[in-house]
């Protein structure tokens, strides 16, 4: 056992919610859901990350409308019915001792494609012939992400409050369902990023031309959601903190937009990057390496005094405990590295020697384990 207690496993207070360590996992799509409904698959991915030991555990990208899903697999929050649907999850994530997070999202002009399996890129016949449907899509303004993807409608004054009203009722659908963080998606070049990216937004009017322009209607929606959410419950942006492309959204923009976001009582900024292209979902224009997105984070963290939760490639626990170390996050969210390894968080606890004979694991599983070690140290194998 240490002395000392790594930062990793230390708990965090958000308002009147507590997170047992700092390891989340962010929002992965799975692109198996029926008609905006969880499926079985979808229980037991989230349910293996809590008893991975993850403090924070977001489901996926969940649409706030029906049209505002990305593919005809995403999860979708914009009836009653869904929130009732999710509730088995989020029970068993608390059962299990992870902050169950949903991370409430509007595909924009991103919206009604494929799966990324069958191209990640417009429907074609062979996807509707599977079974896919197509349907409009909006966005900031009507020009398309590229050539042959769908031209979106520009959101006029009537959509632009039935999407902002559309989040707020999302965030408190997500409340009844027992979600106790609500994260609003504007990265990844779907809607509200593409309001705020001058990549996608060319519109002359007051939410267009300037950055305050840009950042008007995402705001607007950032304004609603935390409204929606009772002061005891905490509200996530999650941003890409860049384009990555020349002429496109900066660094200083995003820590404009995050002084932003605290005024309004945004409590912490989930910092990714890109995706404000047909070339992938999120950040395919940058160099990848380990922590490669941290300074982001760190950034807004130190520029704003915001919490900050750092996002990419954060494989190891030296690493991800460095970075809490150095203040350049808050929490730090450990992505494809818990579906390579869904124990991640328990394996990171033994590392530090917070853990001996696997008490902290579930008791069902803790109870072979350690007679598994024992066994296997009589044998003189290697563990």
């Amino acid at each position: 056992m240490t002395s000392k207690r790594p930062l990793l496993f230390a708990s965090l207070k958000l308002r009147a919610v507590e997170l047992p360590n700092r390891i989340a996992v962010p929002p992965m799509a799975q692109y198996l859901a029926s008609d905006g409904f969880p499926v079985d698959h979808h229980l037991v991915n989230y349910g293996k990350f809590a008893q991975g030991g993850a403090g924070l555990v977001f489901v996926e990208a969940t649409a706030v409308t029906r049209e505002g899903r990305i593919t005809n697999g995403c999860l979708g929050i914009w009836d009653d019915a869904h929130a009732k649907a999710l509730q088995p999850i989020t029970r068993f994530l608390k059962d299990n001792g992870s902050v169950p997070g949903l991370q409430i999202a509007h595909g924009g002009r991103k919206a009604s494609v494929q799966r990324p399996w069958h191209g990640n890129g417009p429907l074609t016949a062979a996807d509707l012939a599977r079974g896919d449907q197509q349907w409009p899509v909006i966005g900031p303004s009507a020009v398309p992400l590229s050539d042959g993807w769908l031209m979106p409608k520009e959101a006029g004054a009537i959509e632009r409050a039935a999407l902002r009203d559309a989040f707020a009722a999302a965030a408190i659908r997500g409340l009844s369902a027992g979600f106790e963080v609500i994260e609003i998606h504007m990265a990844h070049g779907y809607l509200l990023h593409s309001f705020l990216s001058p990549l996608s937004n060319f519109r002359n009017d007051e939410y267009g031309g300037s950055r305050e322009g840009r950042m008007r209607f995402p705001l607007e929606v950032a304004q609603a959601v935390r409204a929606a959410v009772p002061a005891s419950n905490p509200v996530f942006v999650r941003i890409a903190a860049v384009d990555g492309i020349d002429g496109g959204w900066t660094m200083d923009d995003s820590v404009a937009f995050a002084h932003q976001l605290k005024r309004i009582g945004i409590d912490v900024v989930d910092c990714s990057s890109g995706g404000n292209s047909p070339r992938g979902a999120t950040n395919a224009n940058l160099q990848r390496a380990p922590g490669y997105q941290a300074p982001y984070a760190a950034r807004i963290r130190q520029e704003t005094g915001l919490r900050t939760m750092a996002v990419g490639l954060i494989r190891e626990p030296e690493l991800a405990e460095q970075l809490l170390q150095n203040e350049s996050a808050d929490i730090i969210a450990v992505g494809r590295q818990f579906l390579y390894n869904p124990f991640w968080a328990r394996h990171a606890a033994q590392h530090f020697g917070l853990t001996g004979d696997f008490e902290d694991w579930p008791a069902s599983y803790g109870w072979w384990l350690e007679k598994w070690e024992k066994g296997l140290r009589a044998s003189g194998a290697a563990l």
